[in-house]
């Protein structure tokens, strides 16, 4: 097998990068040699067995001697990188040692970058953002590629209306946050507005389902201990961390997905959840804005507001039937406009800019 593609992903936690990565390897390898240098993750496992002749896991040493030559055609072998110090080592192979290979970056920053990030930005063959903002940022960009998500590993359950009932919590309904518990998370804006919620919906249970580091568990605790001083241990559940495998699960679970972050470059939480069957609150951060259709499949309130966030999820809460249609018409968002087969398409029109080649995505 000669790679045509070498994907990297070298942290070893589990993050949304990683998740983007888990979800594309699989659905690239269906037409694209492609190789993967990284860590263990569920799409890797999925693309060896389903595209065995066309994919390819590599260690550090293979990867950089598949690199020596260019392919069979002339070509340079592509590596696709989406951290610094991914970029870092990419640049050091092509400029330092010379390898014949070319460098794609993807970009979901919406900020300005410091001198450094930029400079390898700039050092880049093919750049994709993941929002027209995030391009603004980059002057490079290549393409706007936004993220996609596998609709076959998160999908609705039977009924949405029900399913609560397996989880064996309390209450008829559940409504989940989902990513790490930190304050950039916005995990505390979420704990508020349940606490307010809460005792006005018996039938409901919250969630909190993410990885709580140890430099925020100061933070977790503060919200542990508030939760119960309300008498609502049994109704604001911490989950911990939940498997990347686990994790379609549990928004079929809940009704309602909440994503009140801060900041988010992208965010692939809504678009999770949508697949799923939920409503979705999310606040104006990311590409929330763009995922969700407001009114429809859910809304859109300030960042870091509570009150808006308790406005908003309100009669979403009220209405269960109300709930459930804007789940359905999300699913059906998610499948038109964010599935990671159009994803990858993005993807592969960049390679072919790279490699010269007349884009057909």
């Amino acid at each position: 097998m000669n790679p045509e593609v070498i994907v990297t992903n070298i942290k070893k936690r589990f993050t949304g990068v990683s998740g983007t990565v888990n979800a594309l390897l699989p659905v690239q390898a269906r037409t694209l040699p492609i190789a993967y240098l990284g860590t263990d993750m569920p799409g890797v496992v999925l693309a060896a067995q389903q595209n065995g002749e066309r994919f390819a896991r590599l260690s550090f040493w293979q990867a950089l001697r598949a690199s020596c030559t260019r392919l069979p055609d002339g070509r340079k072998r592509i590596w696709h990188v989406r951290r610094d110090p991914e970029m870092m080592l990419a640049i050091f192979l092509r400029d330092v040692l010379r390898l014949p290979i070319s460098l794609v970056f993807t970009s979901a920053a919406k900020h300005r970058h410091s001198w450094f990030p930029r400079w390898l930005i700039a050092n880049m063959d093919g750049v994709i953002s993941t929002t027209p903002e995030a391009a603004s940022y980059v002057p490079n960009t290549t393409r706007v590629v936004p993220h996609g998500i596998s609709l076959e590993r998160f999908y609705p359950p039977d009924n949405k209306l029900t399913v609560w009932q397996r989880t064996g919590l309390a209450g008829r309904y559940g409504i989940g946050v989902f990513g790490r518990v930190r304050p950039d998370k916005g995990s505390d804006i979420y704990v508020e507005a349940m606490l307010e919620l809460l005792p006005e919906f018996p039938d409901y249970t919250a969630v909190i389902a993410g990885l709580c580091q140890p430099q925020h568990e100061a933070f977790k605790l503060a919200l542990v201990y508030k939760v119960a001083a309300r008498g609502l241990s049994d109704r604001i559940i911490f989950l911990g961390e939940i498997a990347p495998d686990a994790v379609g699960q549990w928004y079929q679970n809940v009704l309602i997905t909440v994503a009140c972050p801060r900041y988010e470059p992208f965010g692939l939480t809504p678009l999770e959840g949508m697949a799923c069957g939920c409503a979705v609150v999310a606040s104006d951060t990311g590409a929330f804005k763009t995922i969700v259709d407001e009114g429809v499949t859910g809304h859109v309130v300030p960042t870091d507001d509570v009150a808006a966030l308790v406005a908003a999820l309100r009669p979403v809460m009220q209405e269960p039937l109300r709930a459930a249609e804007m789940g359905r018409l999300g699913r059906h968002r998610a499948e038109q406009m964010f599935s990671v087969e159009r994803e990858a398409a993005g993807v592969a029109a960049v390679y072919a800019h790279v490699w010269g080649e007349p884009e057909t995505a």
